[in-house]
């Protein structure tokens, strides 16, 4: 008797199954949507001797699942994350896998461009180098500038190697001294040349001592 309930009507059964994994695959993708999104690499964990200074800001990625999940995406819900707790000065290389994506659970990552990327390393130097302000235009007519103070005349300069050394005076930001007619004291943010680089100082107090000419 139980041998005749399992093969009889076999092919019914067989179509019965078919149609219910068919049916049952159905209800899992319904609703199921990709996009394809550039996202930001962050860099964690690099040692404190050490600088990143080429390298990508960002990787392309697929994105599948629920359309309503990915409509609601937003950009600080994704990122890519790269460990360099081990990394060496040099050219360095990472390959990139689902594991480095910040991606909330039940989306998933189907593509990766690029899936190695490369970046160098450095490390850091510092060294002492000038103020300069950075002037523009003219005193008033019948005025001239005679002296410019720089507080402090010097800062020290931190970052990777094949910057910092090429560097040898920092810039202000704009001053505009245009119609000047009076001694001016103004405290200048600095124009760093390369976001890498770092100072202790912010800003620069600069004084700048016009005359008037006879």
């Amino acid at each position: 008797m139980r041998r005749d309930f399992l093969t009889k009507n076999i092919g019914l059964k067989i179509a019965s199954l078919i149609l219910a994994v068919t049916l049952w695959f159905f209800v899992i993708l319904s609703g199921r949507s990709g996009i394809v999104i550039d996202i930001p690499v962050m860099y964690v964990n690099i040692p404190p001797e050490l600088e990143v200074v080429d390298f990508p800001k960002t990787v392309r990625i697929n994105v599948e699942g629920q359309e309503r999940l990915l409509k609601g995406l937003k950009q600080d819900d994704i990122s890519a994350e790269i460990n360099l707790q081990d990394v060496k000065t040099g050219r360095n290389f990472y390959s990139l896998t689902s594991e480095n994506i910040k991606l909330p659970r039940p989306l998933n990552v189907t593509n990766i461009e690029p899936q190695t990327i490369s970046l160098t390393v450095e490390k850091q130097f510092s060294k002492s180098v000038f103020v300069q302000p950075a002037i523009e235009g003219l005193p008033e007519r019948g005025y001239v500038i005679f002296e410019i103070r720089v507080e402090p005349e010097t800062l020290v300069l931190e970052g990777p190697r094949s910057i910092v050394s090429k560097i040898q005076n920092v810039k202000t930001e704009p001053i505009d001294i245009s119609g000047l007619n009076r001694d001016l004291r103004y405290k200048a943010k600095l124009n760093l040349p390369n976001p890498s680089l770092k100072t202790s100082v912010q800003k620069v107090d600069v004084h700048i001592l016009v005359k008037q000419i006879k």
